[in-house]
């Protein structure tokens, strides 16, 4: 089996690396955090000194970082993936797992095919659980023919995947349905912070949302976790979703649409950072709602 880059051991990268090492593909890891570095080793991979060096090693890339600056400085920043490349020799193929601006990525894709690095967008639905369970479902943009020259190693990360045509749709895509998911995940929050002030056990009440019409798979990934407040152990971090929405409230802005739900929520997410909860799971937005009863 080829071997696969991934750049970015957080939770996604860990979850890309599992799932690789079980399919049997050797796998070398970089990440400027030490110590991300090392538990990767430990977890099978070999490490790489930079992403060039990564890039010089592997045909696919897996690039798994924070925003849309990090995904920039990684593949044409300094030892980036772009100076393992010479065209007209074809470079590794170039997985974008992170939640980009779309323009900005569909630019730094035409940055890169001049000189032989071929990019393609694909943003995970789904947590970082899901991922490592086969459960995510990858939102993919880019050239066809680079598309299928990753099968192999996309069948792995998400067996479950939507080809959305040009780079960026699949960015557009992901904001659109982080925008659904994380309403759905304030709404599921504020209801039990609501049936717990009426005196009902918030546990029993998730269990009656479940069967009811209000049902959403946020309950079965989340649920549980707002329920008996279990944060300290992320499947997705509130920064994470804060970034994300931001960047909707960005796009929402220069098209002059409002989204004044996106808004409520990136103001509890926002509070959650302020008060150093930036790395818990986003599950937490319960209770930055059931503080707002103290400041009523």
């Amino acid at each position: 089996m080829r071997t696969v880059g991934i750049v970015g051991m957080g939770l996604m990268g860990r979850a890309c690396l599992a799932r690789l090492v079980e399919a049997g593909y050797p796998v070398v890891a970089f990440d400027v955090d030490a110590a991300k570095l090392g538990a990767a080793v430990r977890e099978g991979a070999t490490a790489a000194g930079s992403a060039a060096e990564l890039a010089r090693l592997s045909t696919v890339v897996v690039l798994a970082v924070f925003n849309t600056d990090q995904v920039e400085a990684v593949v044409d920043g300094p030892d980036g993936l772009l100076q393992a490349c010479s065209a007209p020799e074809p470079g590794p193929i170039v997985l974008c797992l992170s939640t980009c601006d779309p323009d900005r990525l569909a630019a730094l894709e035409a940055r890169c095919a001049p000189r032989g690095l071929r990019l393609v967008e694909v943003p995970i639905s789904g947590s970082s659980v899901q991922l490592a369970h086969g459960d995510g479902v990858g939102l993919i943009g880019g050239d066809p023919l680079t598309i299928a020259g990753a099968a192999d190693v996309l069948d792995v990360l998400c067996p479950r995947r939507h080809l959305l045509g040009r780079i960026g749709n699949g960015s557009r895509a992901k904001l659109a349905v982080n925008l659904v998911l994380g309403l759905n995940r304030a709404a599921l929050a504020e209801g039990l912070v609501f049936a717990e002030l009426l005196g009902l056990e918030r546990r029993a009440f998730l269990d009656v949302a479940r069967e009811s019409a209000a049902y959403s798979q946020v309950m079965d990934v989340k649920g549980a976790l707002m329920a008996e407040r279990r944060f300290a152990q992320p499947q997705s971090k509130v920064d994470q979703s804060l970034k994300d929405f931001r960047l909707m409230i960005e796009q929402a802005g220069r098209l002059r649409q409002p989204l004044p739900f996106a808004e409520v929520n990136a103001r509890l997410l926002a509070e959650c950072v302020a008060r150093g909860e930036g790395t818990l799971d986003n599950a937490i937005v319960v209770d930055a709602i059931a503080r707002l009863r103290n400041e009523a």
